[in-house]
């Protein structure tokens, strides 16, 4: 099966796909329905990817074109998920879901709590979120490429942020990856 993965480059889930037998072609850059045609793929994997995929595309590969998320949706969809799990302190954790016209709206296919320990720090949880997210994926991803994965909608409002919304609460994280999670949790 041909994967176009859209994400970094660098990616762990490029060698994952890989030990799967896929064949992959990985995209960090914008990408349009030509660049797509071009490839030709049978399914679309983004992680990580900065850009949000345009609505002929995910009409395109409906079905076909998945997100993985490092938040526990419907909550913190859109940029920053890590860092605004902590702080509106909302569930923590990460899923796999189907993309559809909305950003990180789609249909779940699975989710994972992911459990904040005392001592940790940004780089921490992030870490443990990533090790989550390609778990999962290994776990899941021969019954989603063939179809036979379960689908659920995702339940409740849930909250969304834009990149420019980290503007108020980069004073939290003031040492970076080495913020204590605790102090941005006590304090929001």
């Amino acid at each position: 099966m041909k994967v176009l993965f859209l994400g970094n480059i660098g990616s762990p889930l490029i060698e994952i796909l890989k030990s799967f037998g896929e064949e992959v072609v990985s995209c960090s850059i914008k990408l349009n329905l030509i660049y797509i045609d071009e490839v030709n793929p049978d399914y679309i994997v983004s992680y990580g990817y900065p850009f949000i995929v345009k609505k002929d595309v995910i009409h395109a590969y409906r079905e076909r074109i998945i997100n993985l998320h490092i938040s526990y949706l419907p909550w913190n969809r859109g940029s920053d998920p890590e860092l605004w799990s902590l702080v509106d302190n909302t569930p923590k954790g990460v899923s796999i879901h189907y993309m559809d016209a909305g950003i990180d709206t789609g249909d779940l296919i699975v989710q994972y709590e992911v459990v904040c320990k005392p001592d940790d720090t940004l780089s921490d949880y992030y870490d443990r979120l990533h090790e989550t997210i390609l778990e999962l994926f290994k776990e899941n991803w021969s019954e989603i490429k063939t179809g036979s994965c379960q689908r659920m909608t995702q339940q409740g409002e849930g909250s969304y942020h834009k990149s420019v919304d980290k503007e108020m609460i980069v004073h939290l994280v003031q040492l970076g990856e080495k913020t204590p999670i605790a102090s941005i949790i006590s304090v929001s």
